[in-house]
Formats: C-alpha cells, structure tokens, sequence
C-alpha cells in the first residue's frame, strides 16, 4: 500500500470544505485529522483503509487475549471456576 498523505484540519474548515475533503480522502487515499483549538479531535480515512485498520486491531486484541489466558493458565495461584457455574452466573442453561 503506498504511503497517504496526512493532513491536519480545523473542524470548522472541513465543515466549509466538506465534499472537496471527502473527495481527497475517498479518491486521492489521503488521510485527514480534524483539529480543534489545536487538539486531534477525529480522523477521516478512506473506507477500505478503515476496514483495514479494524481487521489488524481485532487480531492484535485476539492476541492479547491470547496471550493473558496462556499466562492465567500457567500461574498456580489462579484459582479455575467450573465450567457450569460461569455458565449459571451469566444465564446460561
């Protein structure tokens, strides 16, 4: 993928400006960041980009995950909670 642009914008130039910006972001695969009183406030990507973005995160999440529950299973001192009372406490049959 090549390299965006990113550009930072106030959120009240953006809001003057809305489809030529949308446009830059959509078509010319740039990235914007909306500013306000010098703050990044939210961002604008290209739709492929976000799904993109979301697909990375939820695998590092997954991997996180992965690696807390190897670690809670190697420490003696957690204590396992029976399969049919986690199932009981949040409703299950």
């Amino acid at each position: 993928m090549a390299r965006s642009s990113i550009f930072k914008l106030k959120a009240s130039t953006v809001r003057d400006d809305f489809s030529e910006i949308i446009n830059r972001v959509a078509y010319g695969k740039e990235h914007v960041i909306l500013t306000r009183r010098g703050k990044d406030l939210a961002a604008l990507v290209p739709a492929d980009e976000l799904d993109l973005f979301r697909s990375v995160i939820e695998k590092l999440e997954d991997e996180l995950d992965t690696a807390e529950a190897k670690r809670r299973l190697a420490d003696k001192k957690e204590i396992p909670v029976p399969y049919k009372l986690v199932r009981k406490e949040v409703g299950l049959k």
